[in-house]
């Protein structure tokens, strides 16, 4: 007899284990399915262990300049790649298993394999779970006494969470050797001496500026007109300036259309928006040009699943097409961020449980690039304003101009606000500089709350800080700037 749950989660990432915790604590029996690693891509290849080898680099920035903050370093101050590495992979399995001991703590059972739907209707939900053929990527740390194995299991409702992977592109496909993922960039054996970067987005401009100040040669090809395509045209345009005074070189308009494999390095065939092709060759190449859901192999088309695009379509509480199947996170389409997986997550049990919360606000999810510079956003760009027919009131100011960041060393920077004109309505804001990863956070809140720029300048900021800038910015947008 299959063992019965009230909720079955597919995929322990940020958004799976998240829907197990919140559903435990709602008093729903809960099981969680994975084949492969506790905490997901985020914590284990992706977001926490890429901030780990950005920080090493950060550091090794600042000893280089220590003589800008009148310090001397004795001695060589050099990377140690293996040490970066082992520090970053370290810190990987230190997430992973702490979502164990969260499935312990709240007694949510670890089903280890993969899953696949066989039935689905009003009586709930089969899965049935086989002994996974992948081998576990490093780090691996089951929880204890609470892991099931192979077998069927039913429940009323059953969330499907397994993420997404890099996407592939035809002849140029990863070889884990001259052609990269964001997985092997993740644990070089030995640095590369230059580098092609395909796609500047996130993931690709945080490995351009990873390896950049590492000392490689970086050069990144984009297909749109502009760096990181999803952010203000005029945070990108000073971003991408910031980027080529570091030595990063940028073909934008461009795409790579051949790779050439030799015998330690990688000759891209780069075709510009003339027609015209250009060559570069370099030691190695990493292609980051998005990702795809995992939806094969689930039996979603069996059950009747739909499924656009590559990606399970949901309504705002995560429900699919088919009654008791729900889908969160990447899988579930853009933007795929592990915060917005993680409030899906909680939308989606919620909604199981009948506790009617309000639907996700993609409009209200931020998105940060851990690049040097930093750059962080929420809500419309200018232009994606005035294309939904605002007539806006736009705001900038300078980190130059702010004494925090002066004091750091860290003044090359801008805050742009974007503002209804006639209601007052924060409709964007947008960030490049120094830990502005952390202050987006001040503007979400405010958009959640329906601020309008009088609450904002209102606001006391306290002083000195960096986030005296976003007042600024404010007042700038309504004429009212006081320190430019």
């Amino acid at each position: 007899m299959a063992d019965t749950y009230d909720v079955i989660v597919i995929g322990a990432g940020p958004g799976g284990y998240i829907a197990a915790i919140r559903a435990a604590q709602l008093g729903l029996k809960t099981a969680i399915v994975e084949r492969e690693h506790l905490a997901g891509i985020c914590s284990n290849w992706g977001c926490i262990p890429t901030k780990a080898l950005l920080r090493s680099a950060e550091v090794l920035h600042l000893g280089q300049h220590a003589k800008d903050y009148g310090l001397t370093l004795e001695g060589a101050f050099k990377p140690d790649l293996k040490a970066i590495v082992e520090r970053s992979r370290g810190i990987a399995a230190r997430m992973n298993g702490g979502v164990g001991i969260l499935m312990k703590k709240n007694k949510v059972d670890v089903i280890w394999g993969e899953a696949r739907l066989t039935k689905a209707g009003k009586g709930g939900v089969e899965i049935k779970v086989a002994k996974t053929a992948k081998k576990p990527m490093e780090p691996q740390v089951p929880p204890p006494k609470n892991v099931k194995g192979e077998g069927t299991y039913s429940a009323r409702h059953v969330i499907v969470a397994t993420g997404a992977r890099p996407r592939v592109l035809p002849g140029i496909e990863p070889d884990g050797k001259l052609i990269w993922t964001y997985f092997e960039a993740m644990v070089p054996a030995e640095m590369p001496k230059s580098l092609i970067v395909m796609g500047s987005g996130a993931i690709g401009i945080e490995f351009a500026s990873f390896y950049r100040t590492l000392g490689v040669d970086v050069t990144v090809v984009e297909l749109l007109p502009q760096v990181m395509p999803v952010e203000d045209a005029e945070i990108s345009k000073f971003a991408q300036k910031r980027f080529e005074k570091q030595g990063m070189k940028f073909l934008l308009e461009a795409k790579v259309t051949k790779v050439e494999k030799g015998k330690g390095s990688v000759t891209a065939h780069v075709e510009k928006k003339d027609g015209s092709v250009e060559k570069i060759t370099a030691d190695r190449l990493i292609s980051a040009v998005g990702v795809q859901g995992n939806v094969e192999n689930l039996g979603l088309e069996e059950l009747g699943v739909k499924v656009e695009r590559g990606m399970i379509a949901i309504d705002g509480m995560c429900r699919t097409s088919v009654e008791g199947v729900y889908a969160i996170g990447d899988v579930a389409g853009p933007p795929m961020l592990a915060h917005k997986a993680e409030h899906e997550a909680v939308v989606c049990v919620e909604a199981i449980a009948g506790k009617n919360p309000h639907p996700l606000d993609k409009s209200l999810v931020p998105g940060c690039t851990y690049c040097q510079p930093q750059v962080a956003s929420v809500g419309l760009t200018e232009a994606k304003a005035k294309e939904a027919g605002h007539e806006v009131r736009v705001g900038r100011f300078p980190f130059v101009a702010n004494g925090k960041a002066v004091a750091l060393g860290e003044d090359q920077g801008l805050v742009k606000t974007v503002f209804d004109k006639k209601t007052g309505q924060l409709l964007g804001a947008h960030m490049v500089g120094a830990e502005v990863t952390e202050l987006i956070q001040g503007f979400v809140v405010a958009m959640n709350l329906e601020t309008t720029e009088a609450e904002l300048m209102h606001s006391i900021f306290p002083h000195p800080t960096l986030s005296e800038m976003m007042k600024e910015s404010v007042l700038d947008a309504y004429g009212m700037a006081l320190n430019t």
